[in-house]
C-alpha cells in the first residue's frame, strides 16, 4: 500500500511508458529527459510497493499489477484534460478549448469550414478536433461535443439530431471512361472495388441492402474512410460516398437503385457543458451549420 499519494507526474511517465515501452519513447513524448522519466517509475514503484515494468528485448513489458493499473490512470489523464479545458475559460466567456471528434470524413472533410467560421467569430477559442470512427465517451469527458452517425444512448447528454446524409457508390468520370458503368450489383466483382479490409458496420450495412459482401470482394481494401475517398477521386475505382462529397470533383454515381442507405447524424455534449458559453455556443454553431449541409447535400 501506498505511504502517500503519488504525485500525478509519476502516473504521466507511467503512461507514456506503457504507450511507447520505453524509457527514451516515454521521455520524448512528454519532452523530459530520459533519467527524469525512469525517476518517476522507480519513485511509482516504490510508493505502490510492487514493480510494474521488467525489462525483455523489445523494451519494459508491463507487469499484471501495471496492466490492472492502465485504465485507471488513463481516466485520471482524461479528468485531467477536461479540468484544463473546463478552466481554460470562464462559463461566460467564449475563451477556452473545446474539444470536438467527429468521424473521419466528417472530421476531415465537412468540419474544418465550418470550425474556421466559428474561429472567425470567437478568435479567443482553440479547437482541439479528435478524427475517429470510435465513439469517443462524453460521459467519461474524453471529449466536450461529438457528431456521431449513431443517435446516443448514454443518459445526461444533451443531444440533437440535426439531419441525414446519404451514402451511395461513386466512381471518377476517369474510371467510368476507361471502364463502363456497371449495369447491376452482379458486375461489381469485374470491376475495381473500394471498400474494407475488416469486417465493418458498412459491410454489413451492404449487407443489409443485399449485397452478400465480404473483404474478399473488395480490389483496394483500407480501414480508412479517407484513404477510400481519396481512392475513388483519383479513378482508382467504385467505392462509397456521402452524396455531398460526390460534388467537389465532381464524381458520377453507379448503381443508384441499387445501393442507397442513409445514416442520422446527430450533434451531442454532456448536459453539465450547457452551463459553459463557448460549449452553447459551438453546439449550436455545428447543429446549425451541419444541418445545412445536409439540406444542401441532398438537394
Amino acid at each position: 500500500m501506498a505511504t502517500r499519494e503519488p504525485d500525478w507526474n509519476l502516473w504521466r511517465s507511467f503512461l507514456a511508458v506503457m504507450a511507447t515501452g520505453s524509457l527514451s519513447g516515454a521521455a520524448r513524448q512528454l519532452g523530459l529527459a530520459q533519467p527524469t522519466v525512469g525517476r518517476h517509475v522507480d519513485e511509482l514503484e516504490t510508493l505502490l510497493a510492487t514493480p510494474l515494468f521488467t525489462r525483455s528485448q523489445v523494451g519494459l513489458e508491463p507487469t499484471a499489477a501495471a496492466l490492472q493499473l492502465a485504465p485507471h490512470a488513463e481516466t485520471m489523464a482524461t479528468t485531467a484534460a477536461t479540468l484544463l479545458r473546463v478552466a481554460s475559460g470562464e462559463a461566460d466567456e467564449v475563451r477556452g478549448t473545446i474539444r470536438i471528434t467527429a468521424s473521419e470524413i466528417i472530421g476531415g472533410q465537412v468540419l474544418p469550414p465550418i470550425l474556421g467560421r466559428y474561429r472567425e467569430a470567437w478568435p479567443k477559442t482553440a479547437i482541439e478536433l479528435v478524427l475517429s470512427n470510435q465513439t469517443q465517451d462524453l460521459l467519461r469527458r474524453e471529449v466536450d461535443i461529438a457528431v456521431r452517425m449513431v443517435p446516443p444512448t448514454q443518459s445526461a447528454l444533451v443531444a440533437r439530431k440535426i439531419g441525414v446524409t446519404t451514402i451511395g457508390l461513386f466512381a471518377h468520370p476517369s474510371y467510368i471512361a476507361a471502364h463502363g458503368i456497371p449495369k447491376g450489383p452482379a458486375d461489381l466483382p469485374d470491376h475495381v472495388w473500394i471498400g474494407f479490409d475488416q469486417e465493418t458496420v458498412s459491410i454489413r450495412a451492404l449487407r443489409a441492402i443485399g449485397l452478400d459482401v465480404d473483404r474478399s470482394a473488395f480490389a483496394i481494401r483500407t480501414d480508412s474512410d479517407l484513404a477510400q475517398l481519396a481512392a475513388i477521386r483519383a479513378g482508382v475505382g467504385i467505392g462509397a460516398c456521402q452524396l455531398g462529397l460526390a460534388r467537389d470533383p465532381a464524381l458520377v454515381r453507379v448503381l443508384a437503385d441499387a445501393f442507397s442507405f442513409d445514416l442520422d447524424v446527430w450533434v451531442a455534449m454532456h448536459e453539465d457543458l450547457k452551463a459553459i458559453r463557448r460549449m452553447r455556443l459551438m453546439f449550436d454553431h455545428l447543429s446549425s451549420e451541419l444541418a445545412a449541409y445536409l439540406a444542401s447535400s441532398r438537394r
